[in-house]
């Protein structure tokens, strides 16, 4: 026979960044009358991942046809930019163009089109004569552009999905302990001593989706591997008119160092890739050893170094050397120099990485007993995150039902 449980929630969601608050959105939009809490250890929404990008909403050209990363990009920037316009959040579609700057880069700058096409992605090529009639400082072999990417405030957004879902959202609320007994329900203790109890539990913890995901006794079979990006800031803005990125290499899940207008006006430059000291470790200063060695035991992490070594000590040059990075920057813009890159703040990438070594490339979301966990989310995960909200929301709804 079952106790009586006075549950706090029908669901609890644990993370507050764009991806979390999407989810309560979606849960209470599909099944009004559901009771949602919301778990953030920050003072405030959107404080890490989410306020810390570069504000684009990605058009989904990157993405492999049928991926869950192409779907949600494609159908989640259409929706990204509709919900700005009814919320009153600032956005604009500029397009963007991604510009080959060497011949070996060619064939990959062609591969897009065609990728683009398949995802049903309007794609403008380019030769080199017509770059300049988007953008006259870049320079390029050839380019394609894509009209359909734009830019937000992805940190409104996240404010507007707070109060849009009608959740309750508990800031400053760090999870320390998860309880999970799964023909009760689920118990959660935050660092405050406060304790929430719900039926079901949604895992959207970003940079720490994975501890969150053992501490409720599921093993997530990835870890999270912190990536830090470092953002310069044009000092001369009026060099770039829109969005200016370089063709990306397939076998990382990183787009390269880009140009970025954002919607502030203020144009970033960035970000690098370099690996992070901590899980929020947004600079080279900031050394945690709890969770550094937690990083290193993972075999993932060692083969996955093994393997693209080349790629990483590039990387580490740009960091450790802003001549370095201009260097990267002038293969796009040549008018920079190195005195017009302002350093601006940092972000760090949760990125999932397998025991072999293999970066996971897609959104992953995985069940367990009374939970639904978000174990890869990073870029596109800001412009997808509605789609995504809603295959989050399906999921924990069904187990709702299920246990009710």
């Amino acid at each position: 026979m079952r106790p009586d449980i006075a549950y706090d929630c029908d669901v609890l969601v644990i993370g507050g960044g764009i991806v979390g608050l999407a989810t309560a959105y979606a849960i209470t939009r599909a099944a009004p009358g559901t009771r949602v809490t919301v778990l953030e250890k920050e003072p405030g929404p959107a404080r890490h991942q989410t306020g810390r990008n570069s504000g684009v909403i990605h058009s989904g050209i990157y993405y492999r046809p049928g991926s869950l990363k192409a779907r949600y990009a494609v159908r989640g920037a259409a929706e990204m930019v509709k919900f700005c316009a009814e919320y009153g959040v600032a956005h604009a579609v500029t397009g963007k163009l991604i510009v080959a700057t060497e011949r070996e880069e060619l064939p990959r700058l062609h591969a897009l089109v065609q990728r683009g096409r398949e995802n049903g992605i309007p794609v403008r090529e380019l030769g080199a004569s017509q770059i300049g009639e988007y953008e006259p400082e870049v320079r390029g072999l050839a380019a394609i552009h894509v009209g359909t990417t734009g830019i937000c405030d992805y940190v409104a957004v996240a404010r507007r999905l707070a109060e849009a879902s009608g959740a309750e959202i508990r800031y400053g609320a760090r999870v320390v302990r998860v309880d999970r007994r799964p023909e009760l329900g689920v118990a959660v203790r935050t660092a405050r001593g406060d304790v929430v109890r719900a039926r079901v539990l949604v895992n959207c913890a970003g940079l720490r989706c994975d501890e969150v995901a053992r501490l409720t006794g599921d093993e997530p079979g990835v870890r999270i591997v912190p990536f830090r990006g470092e953002y310069y800031e044009l000092a001369r803005p009026e060099l770039v008119r829109g969005l200016v990125y370089p063709v990306p290499d397939p076998a990382f899940p990183f787009l390269g160092v880009h140009l970025t207008r954002g919607i502030d006006g203020g144009v970033h430059i960035g970000p690098n890739a370099v690996p992070a000291m901590a899980r929020e470790g947004y600079g080279w200063g900031v050394v945690r050893p709890r969770e550094l060695a937690g990083t290193l035991s993972w075999p993932g992490a060692w083969r996955m170094a093994r393997r693209h070594w080349r790629y990483g000590a590039g990387e580490m040059r740009r960091s450790l050397s802003k001549a370095a990075f201009t260097e990267a920057v002038r293969r796009l813009l040549p008018g920079v120099a190195e005195d017009d890159l302002v350093p601006a703040a940092a972000g760090v990438r949760a990125q999932a990485v397998l025991r072999d070594g293999t970066l996971v490339d897609d959104f992953l979301i995985r069940e367990g007993a009374r939970a639904v966990h978000v174990l890869n989310a990073p870029s596109p995960a800001a412009t997808a995150s509605l789609p995504i909200g809603r295959e989050v929301a399906r999921r924990a709804l069904e187990v709702l039902a299920s246990v009710s």
